[in-house]
């Protein structure tokens, strides 16, 4: 499934436009969410407190047991859980999804090498301003953080909630910019807002397991 340049699967973006609003996670994050074809639940709504602090993510070895993507420039490593599996997105990209039995987006893991003017100090700007300006809505910036450390090198992360202009379905994720010696890429995770304390945990995890060169 081809993505958009925030990571959103194109089928997505083009069925819904998208409200991002950034913040950091608990855990351990230039892509989007995988949340396609999910219609949501009628008034579905997770609180910002369901997001969870992110000073605490730091780099970790995947679990044994979980896959490995490598970025087609080789840069970047992304691991995923056994419950994820790959799926298509941009060239270039490496991405990783869980699906419902109905074909919805339950979790979302991408991973894309640099592709604009981002910096570590400059990144919750850039992500907000890069949503808004691809998705055409208002983000709203929740949490950030500086200085988090990644298998390879340190990162800037927000994690974002936003809400589709369609069926106002709620999503949540962490957005992370990261610097290797060589080579610099985004990662990010994504779930349903009202999946999020069942999926930030395998999404924190995955993305403290993100490894650059």
């Amino acid at each position: 499934m081809a993505t958009s340049k925030t990571g959103l699967p194109r089928v997505f973006v083009a069925a819904v436009l998208t409200t991002v609003a950034a913040a950091v996670a608990a855990a351990g994050c230039h892509s989007s969410p995988a949340a396609a074809s999910h219609t949501g639940r009628p008034g579905e709504h997770a609180p910002d407190a369901n997001v969870g602090p992110v000073h605490t993510l730091s780099a970790q070895r995947a679990p044994a047991g979980w896959h490995l993507l490598t970025l087609p420039d080789r840069t970047a490593v992304l691991a995923f859980p056994p419950s994820m599996h790959r799926v298509s997105g941009d060239g270039g990209t490496v991405s990783a999804a869980e699906l419902s039995a109905s074909g919805a987006y339950l979790m979302y893991l991408n991973a894309t090498p640099k592709q604009g003017n981002e910096t570590l100090s400059g990144w919750p700007e850039f992500r907000i301003d890069h949503v808004a300006e691809e998705e055409h809505t208002t983000p709203r910036l929740i949490a950030a953080s500086h200085g988090v450390r990644f298998l390879g090198g340190r990162g800037s992360c927000v994690i974002d909630t936003y809400v589709t202009k369609v069926k106002a379905n709620h999503y949540t994720e962490i957005a992370c910019y990261v610097q290797g010696k060589t080579s610099s890429s985004v990662i990010i995770g994504a779930a349903p807002t009202a999946d999020w304390a069942r999926a930030s945990g395998p999404l924190m995890r995955a993305v403290a397991a993100f490894q650059v060169r």
